[in-house]
């Protein structure tokens, strides 16, 4: 793979993963009946969160390796797993672990203010699958700067495209319609399962080696 399909591979990657796309019928359900300006106020809060959590988990990644004393071999390890079982359930066009359940549904209405941050921003968007895999393309960048680079770069188109799409998702939903999300949804879910399982197989090979 050369440098440059390498880093737009890591920008469609971390976009894949937190999958705003799927998220989208989740956002409009909840900010159902709200002013426009709560509306704002939740989609802003819910884009900072995402933001904030995945470019800090870029930042300490490498020290919560050294922290925990786990090899990154480990971690991309079940990192793989754990994007194939998120790939799995996108496919299957269920919700998975790091989505929305019935019960949040219900409980998000009664705390209107606290959705923003769950579960729209933790874990609808920024669930564990999003933080492990720029955990990892940070700690197997080297002393490859670019690499480095692109994954804040790849964090930063995420939440711009998040922010549009979930700005305009009324709008966008009623165009796609729910089977055209849910077609969207299982094309992300098809890249994300080869990621992951190239993330085992990476793990495995590291492993071997060491």
């Amino acid at each position: 793979m050369t440098d440059l399909a390498l880093y737009a591979a890591i920008i469609v990657t971390v976009f894949a993963i937190v999958d705003p796309i799927g998220t989208l019928p989740f956002f409009v359900t909840l900010t159902e009946g709200f002013e426009p300006s709560d509306r704002k106020v939740i989609l802003n809060r819910a884009v900072l969160v995402l933001g904030g959590l995945l470019t800090l988990f870029a930042l300490v990644g490498r020290f919560l390796f050294q922290a925990f004393g786990f090899t990154l071999a480990a971690f991309e390890i079940a990192g793989g797993i754990l994007l194939f079982m998120v790939a799995f359930d996108m496919l299957q066009g269920r919700i998975g672990g790091t989505r929305l359940t019935a019960a949040d549904h219900e409980d998000a209405i009664q705390r209107r203010d606290e959705i923003a941050v769950v579960p729209l921003g933790i874990p609808l968007l920024a669930g564990p699958g999003a933080i492990s895999t720029v955990m990892i393309y940070e700690g197997t960048s080297g002393s490859d700067p670019f690499i480095i680079v692109a994954t804040f770069v790849a964090i930063g188109v995420t939440t711009g495209l998040t922010y549009f799409i979930l700005r305009f998702g009324q709008g966008i939903l009623r165009r796609m319609g729910r089977v055209g999300v849910m077609a969207m949804t299982r094309v992300l879910g098809l890249l994300l399962a080869a990621v992951g399982v190239q993330f085992v197989i990476n793990g495995v090979l590291a492993t071997f080696h060491g």
